[in-house]
């Protein structure tokens, strides 16, 4: 047995926490760029207690905001980035760090679009604070950028981009609306289904994994129907937070590797992406496994993926999948043809998402058929 397991510097956890990010931000520098979400408003009075110059994220970060960012950053002389939104934020500020001391396009460090060409400089100092349940950006190392000219979404990853800092208040996500906290923590669900199935999985992600989906099992409906709900809010944050360190350290699997080309040339929100496939993503994993690789540990796994989200010691993996669709149901998730994806643009997503990098750690290879399927179902 052979894994790796890396993470933020740091994370700091608990209500009220945000009051501490000046404080913890003078330990990496005095001049910071605040990267935000698209109401940079809502974080004007934390940005005058950093003293910051801001920037905003207008929607899913993009290289050409990136390179805008790492421009800025050169220019101001900015000398640290402090992400405040939710995925977009985090991911557009972390990816700002790193091609701001590194020069160069930023698509050149792109995995399968770009040239992959690695970071030869450590990044600005970087602080994560998410405003959503969903990423787990926080304690990653990568930042999934769109590329317009490619109509794909792709990562640039490095273990030098882990955060300095990962800085999670629930008390952030206390206003969240349904829309947003069904989406985001659906993302969240779906990652920390997948890398517990995936073929890269290992005893640690194993441990956070199992963890992780009780809480969220126990919390999304909960934190949907009440946003005032402080316990699932705190669940829910959490289990997006096991999510992130869960996914950098076992990968991800075949609902990611749909998410992107669905994210980079149709536009459609991540986490909805996700929410949408996942039920549609697990039937065809399970079915699969059960056609060719009858004996394949991933059966287990799913199996036990149902066993938590049910509740019930009896449950098999099907049992688990109709859980997630009456979720699905029960959260209002939208079909993917609500966000402008037509039904023959759909042998086109399976062909992207075959390429993606997410594809490498599902538990075993889907084939074409396999991935219209599973787009089918959840078109």
């Amino acid at each position: 047995m052979q894994f790796e397991f890396a993470t933020a510097t740091r994370i700091v956890f608990g209500e009220g926490t945000a009051a501490r990010l000046p404080e913890l931000a003078r330990e990496f520098g005095a001049r910071p760029l605040l990267v935000t979400g698209a109401s940079p408003q809502r974080a004007a009075g934390m940005a005058a207690a950093l003293s910051a110059e801001t920037l905003a994220v207008p929607g899913e970060p993009t290289v050409e905001l990136v390179r805008e960012g790492a421009r800025r950053l050169r220019e101001t002389g900015c000398d640290m980035v402090i992400a405040l939104g939710g995925g977009s934020a985090i991911d557009a500020g972390k990816a700002m760090a790193a091609v701001a001391t590194n020069g160069g396009e930023p698509l050149e460090f792109l995995e399968v679009v770009g040239k992959g060409r690695a970071l030869a400089a450590p990044p600005l100092p970087f602080i994560a604070v998410p405003t959503t349940a969903g990423t787990g950006s926080e304690v990653t190392r990568n930042a999934v950028l769109g590329s317009a000219e490619h109509g794909v979404k792709a990562s640039l990853r490095s273990p030098l981009m882990l955060p300095c800092v990962a800085l999670v208040d629930p008390e952030l996500t206390y206003g969240l609306p349904r829309a947003v906290t069904a989406s985001t923590g659906m993302d969240a669900l779906t990652q920390l289904i997948e890398p517990y199935v995936s073929a890269r999985a290992n005893p640690l992600t194993d441990a956070i994994c199992v963890d992780g989906m009780a809480r969220a099992a126990g919390a999304l409906r909960r934190a949907w129907r009440d946003g005032g709900d402080r316990e699932a809010r705190r669940e829910m944050a959490l289990a997006s937070l096991m999510g992130g360190l869960a996914l950098a350290n076992a990968g991800l699997g075949v609902v990611h590797g749909f998410a992107a080309p669905l994210g980079g040339e149709w536009k459609a929100p991540h986490g909805a992406a996700c929410a949408a496939l996942l039920a549609p993503g697990m039937t065809a994993n399970v079915a699969a496994l059960r056609r060719r690789a009858p004996g394949h540990p991933a059966l287990a796994r799913y199996a036990n993926v149902a066993r938590l989200l049910t509740g019930r010691q009896n449950a098999d993996a099907e049992d688990g999948i109709a859980w997630v669709q009456a979720l699905c149901i029960e959260l209002e998730v939208p079909a993917l043809r609500a966000w402008g994806i037509a039904e023959a643009d759909l042998p086109r997503v399976a062909e992207k998402a075959a390429r993606a990098s997410s594809m490498k750690a599902n538990p075993l290879p889907l084939s074409d058929d396999e991935l219209m399927a599973a787009l089918t179902a959840a078109w």
